[in-house]
């Protein structure tokens, strides 16, 4: 596989398997079979038939797994549908350079964006609102929940490389839709807790398409939890964003600032990962186009 990130490590089954057999003698004769994702920040095995081996790709990545193991058994009991459970972790050993983690596995497969029904846009409303009511005290600040100015220097310049590119957009309306959105009025209610990473590859759904499960809080905490509307666009056709809105209660601000979170990471990852992530790319189109076509 193409790598992403500066510094990124190699894995595979096999090293999985010593780390797995030195940490979990227990585990050592479950089959080892790497999950093809569009995860960046780790390598994802799944190891039997009820567990998940997640290794860092970098060091950013160790802070996310810590992160996790922290807040997620807090989290848990106050929310609609399944979310990862630590069955263990594990230190530097075979090669690997830092801490990794044993997940319990979670059924379901990610959503396909544009194709989600109005049932599942309320079911993740439902996940939104129940995250924002936790009252998990002390949580930390989350990566997405300050003003999306904090990103404006990072966007501009992901807007001018996508100019040098053959993607199909006209980057004068991404940059005016990005300036509206900076323009609309600052979240003055209290910090609650978001996900904001609420990607499609961080979902899952099952055979009936309802939502089943929610992935990856390495960058949960609290703040402004407009940026966890973000589904309305990396995610939802148009016929099915209104009972999304409706079911969020989203007023005009908030929206806004949701549109321009989901903009921003869009047009911030696309040029990033065009050639080595062909699941983030895609999605980061269809969030593009919504966004424009909104």
């Amino acid at each position: 596989m193409a790598k992403m990130h500066p510094g990124e490590v190699e894995t595979d089954a096999d090293l999985v398997r010593r780390l797995v057999r030195g940490r979990f003698p227990e585990w050592a004769e479950l089959p080892v079979e790497r999950i093809a994702s569009g995860g960046t920040v780790n390598a994802v095995y799944r190891l039997g038939s009820a567990l998940s081996v997640r290794l860092p790709l970098t060091a950013d990545g160790v802070r996310a797994l810590e992160r996790e193991a922290r807040w997620l058994p807090r989290l848990a009991p106050g929310l609609p549908v399944a979310i990862p459970a630590v069955a263990g972790t594990g230190g530097p050993a075979e090669g690997f350079p830092w801490p990794w983690a044993v997940h319990r596995w979670l059924d379901g497969e990610p959503p396909v964006e544009g194709q989600a029904t109005a049932d599942l846009a309320r079911d993740i409303a439902g996940f939104v609102l129940a995250l924002r009511r936790t009252a998990v005290p002390g949580g930390p600040a989350a990566y997405r929940g300050g003003p999306a100015a904090s990103v404006d220097t990072e966007m501009r310049a992901a807007i001018d490389q996508l100019r040098r590119t053959d993607e199909p957009f006209d980057a004068d309306a991404i940059q005016a839709s990005w300036d509206e959105s900076l323009r609309a009025p600052a979240w003055t209610g209290p910090p609650c807790w978001l996900h904001s990473d609420l990607m499609p590859s961080n979902l899952l759904v099952n055979a009936a398409g309802r939502l089943t499960g929610v992935l990856d809080f390495a960058t949960a905490g609290v703040g402004d939890p407009a940026c966890d509307l973000i589904p309305a666009w990396n995610l939802l056709p148009p016929e099915a964003r209104p009972a999304f809105r409706e079911a969020v209660d989203a007023d005009d601000a908030s929206w806004l600032r949701g549109r321009g979170w989901a903009l921003s990471m869009a047009v911030i990852q696309l040029p990033y990962y065009r050639s080595t992530n062909p699941v983030i790319s895609a999605n980061a189109r269809y969030a593009i186009r919504s966004v424009l076509e909104s």
